[in-house]
């Protein structure tokens, strides 16, 4: 099911011609409405009339994450505060969140390209979804939320969390399709598991997860173990909340971008210049009909790249690959720059191991040092005999250390740096509680 053929389908030239006039229309609209982006065309000698195509875009200005502090909570509004219908934020990590806020128009925007990603995933209407992304501040609950009414689903609010509930509402009102982060997806699995569930005992067709990385590996191993066709979705709070992108569930090569709403490029992460389709660099996003918070050129620094050409869905909208990290998640270990997503999917090729991990840095003298720690699935601890993995326990078996040595091995070959191994024992890694789950320990001195 297409839910907006008349857009998704569109020929190049006519969605090019549409983003053209969008572009026109916005760069005019925020030089009349907001100071910074009035004050920075104006810098950069850049009149509103002097962008007719979307060609141009390459000469606006980037928007950043410090931008929206800098102007912390309403100064980059379009629009009058009395004309608000939403307003939502995101954690801030330096002390203040990063606020977002929707006209009518806007909400019925999200609602729109929810609808749209929900679709690409094989929802349709009548279906049942239970929907265990957070509600509140957090833009992913009710963005999906809306979505689903709007393409004519009944939503169970579960929001995250309270695992127990999860599985006996899924049991109980047997929904067809679950939208949660990818990590919780694993989670709930392991409790079917747990349960004596079989994958052909739960209802669940269709899987929509994101809001953190993820790898082939991983949805390989949810699909199995929930018995669901998963997709990817992505977005993110600045530029509306979930519903920028979605994999469609014929396919799964790359999330279609909604980009009659929202321009996406591929920049160099060090000069910032454009690089072609297929080439890996920040995606940059441009809202194209957002009106209270429109963002010129928003460097997301989320790790990507670009393809274009026929889908087996019918849909003609440019795609995104999965995301490889985020330029702040980058690990520089010796020189390597390493993302959590590449040693994740080296994990995944090892039978013995289960998807749970987490990555420790610390630093000895100079040079920062990374550990691998990863927990072996209850199938090989029993086969090995053992219930606690301490160093001690790990050197002194040979099956342990071999198993130890070939994923260093493999990680070493893979991504062309060495990292310490340690084995964990089944439950020993941390799990996500529904939301995004942190892999990464940084125990390096602060200066």
């Amino acid at each position: 099911m297409i839910f907006e053929p008349e857009f998704e389908t569109l020929p190049p030239d006519r969605m090019r011609a549409l983003q053209s006039g969008r572009l026109r229309d916005l760069v005019a609209y925020v030089a009349a409405r907001v100071p910074m982006y009035r004050d920075r065309l104006s810098a950069a000698g850049i009149s509103p009339d002097a962008v007719r195509s979307i060609d141009d875009i390459t000469r606006l200005p980037i928007t950043r994450k410090s931008d929206l502090r800098d102007h912390y909570p309403f100064g980059l509004l379009a629009v009058p505060q009395a004309d608000l219908r939403r307003v939502h934020a995101s954690s801030g990590t330096t002390g203040k969140a990063t606020v977002v806020a929707y006209t009518a128009n806007d909400v019925a925007l999200f609602a729109q390209v929810n609808a749209r990603a929900l679709a690409m995933a094989g929802a349709t209407p009548g279906m049942l979804l239970h929907n265990a992304y957070g509600y509140g501040l957090f833009t992913g609950g009710l963005g999906i939320h809306y979505g689903g009414e709007r393409l004519g689903m009944a939503v169970v609010p579960v929001s995250g969390g309270m695992t127990d509930r999860q599985l006996t509402l899924i049991q109980d009102f047997r929904p067809h399709v679950i939208t949660c982060t990818p990590s919780y997806a694993l989670t709930l699995a392991a409790e079917f598991r747990r349960r004596g569930i079989a994958p052909d005992d739960i209802s669940l067709q269709y899987a929509l997860l994101g809001a953190e990385p993820w790898t082939e590996g991983m949805r390989r191993q949810v699909d199995a173990a929930l018995g669901v066709r998963s997709t990817n979705i992505y977005g993110l709070s600045e530029i509306i909340g979930p519903g920028v992108s979605n994999e469609c569930v014929e396919a799964r090569d790359g999330s279609h971008v909604m980009e009659d709403h929202f321009y996406p490029e591929i920049l160099d992460p060090e000069t910032a210049a454009p690089v072609a389709d297929g080439q890996e660099g920040v995606l940059v996003l441009t809202t194209l009909t957002k009106e209270a918070l429109p963002l010129l050129r928003y460097w997301t620094g989320d790790i990507t790249s670009l393809a274009r050409g026929a889908c087996a869905c019918g849909r003609t909208l440019v795609r995104m690959r999965l995301i490889k990290g985020r330029t702040d998640d980058m690990l520089i270990i010796r020189g390597v720059n390493v993302y959590p997503s590449q040693v994740e999917s080296v994990l995944a090729r090892v039978p013995e191991l289960a998807p749970h991990y987490r990555l420790v840095v610390s630093r000895t003298g100079t040079m920062d040092e990374l550990r691998v720690e990863s927990e072996v699935t209850e199938a090989y601890a029993r086969e090995v005999g053992i219930e606690v993995l301490s160093e001690d326990v790990v050197a002194a078996d040979r099956r342990l250390e071999q198993l130890r040595a070939r994923i260093s091995g493999g990680l070493r070959d893979t991504i062309g740096v060495s990292m310490a191994v340690r084995l964990l024992a089944p439950g020993e890694a941390p799990r996500s509680e529904g939301g995004k789950l942190n892999r990464v320990v940084d125990r390096r001195p602060r200066d």
